[in-house]
């Protein structure tokens, strides 16, 4: 059941490769989508390209005030700063999601600072790509992908109705619902783990002619290397007990397969590769 109308004014605050992706998915709806970023660049290009209706490279108050629904596409501690200057603006009613990918740290922090009738329902859109900037949104890179509603005790279950809703109507093909905790155990293993691996990879080798002796698994295990150190460092550090967890459990996962290589044992080995194409075959299911 779909819950969110044409009415509703969507307010973007941080046009970047996702929140530029929102905009261009809510505005190809019908809906009206304004944006607020520090770049006056993007916005040009936003209202340019018919991305967005309107757009302000400082926060305007009468932006904020009329939007019905507002998501946050910034880096989390500048997620809490914003709201920490500018709660009051929003008007009861409101409802303030984001793309954040740690909670943790920063839902409860935030549903403390909103005024009595606003409401933040946190969300994670399990999308990206290796390229930034508004300039190279897409609204396609949601289609196939998962989507996470984080609710809290403070959540309405009409709020956590409008953020599933939402990630509906912006084409994911999965909405599921996490705790934060639960959220940050689980990002910690399969986005920011995952990156960390990437990272090793390019980094514990010293030759410089890698790229003329690699096939598509070294470049396929490698894709999401290519990433922004200020963003993904940010994030690390604000899940570091969760990351280090999942970081130790694969270091032990790797020394044991290094084990059964160095002693021999190749039927400990099969059994692994075993269980990983039989977990891994679930992942291509229609």
């Amino acid at each position: 059941m779909q819950i969110i109308n044409k009415k509703l004014k969507f307010l973007i605050v941080g046009l970047g490769l996702i929140g530029g992706s929102y905009a261009r998915a809510l505005h190809k709806k019908g809906f009206y989508v304004s944006a607020i970023t520090d770049n006056r660049q993007s916005i040009d290009y936003a209202l340019s390209e018919h991305i967005i209706d309107d757009g302000y490279d400082y926060v305007n108050p009468t932006a904020v005030t009329e939007a019905d629904v507002i998501i946050f596409a910034l880096y989390p501690q500048v997620f809490v700063s914003w709201i920490k200057e500018n709660a009051s603006l929003f008007k009861q009613g409101t409802i303030i999601t984001d793309v954040t990918g740690v909670k943790g740290c920063i839902v409860s922090q935030i549903q403390s600072l909103l005024p009595d009738g606003v409401e933040f329902i946190a969300a994670h859109p399990m999308a990206g790509r290796e390229v930034y900037g508004v300039q190279n949104s897409d609204e396609r890179i949601f289609e196939g992908a998962n989507y996470i509603v984080v609710p809290t005790a403070q959540n309405t279950p009409e709020a956590i109705e409008i953020c599933k809703d939402l990630g509906r109507l912006l084409g994911f093909s999965r909405v599921s619902e996490l705790s934060p905790e639960e959220h940050d155990e689980m990002i910690g293993f399969v986005s920011q783990l995952t990156h960390c691996i990437a990272v090793s990879l390019m980094t514990c080798c010293e030759n410089e002619h890698l790229v003329s002796y690699t096939g598509d698994s070294f470049r396929d295990l490698t894709r999401i290397a290519r990433i922004n150190e200020n963003m993904w460092s940010e994030l690390f550090m604000l899940n570091k007990e969760p990351l280090i967890r999942q970081m130790d459990i694969f270091i032990k996962e790797c020394s044991l397969i290094r084990d059964m290589i160095a002693t021999g044992d190749t039927e400990s080995l099969k059994e692994k590769m075993r269980l990983s194409t039989k977990r891994r075959a679930l992942f291509d299911k229609k």
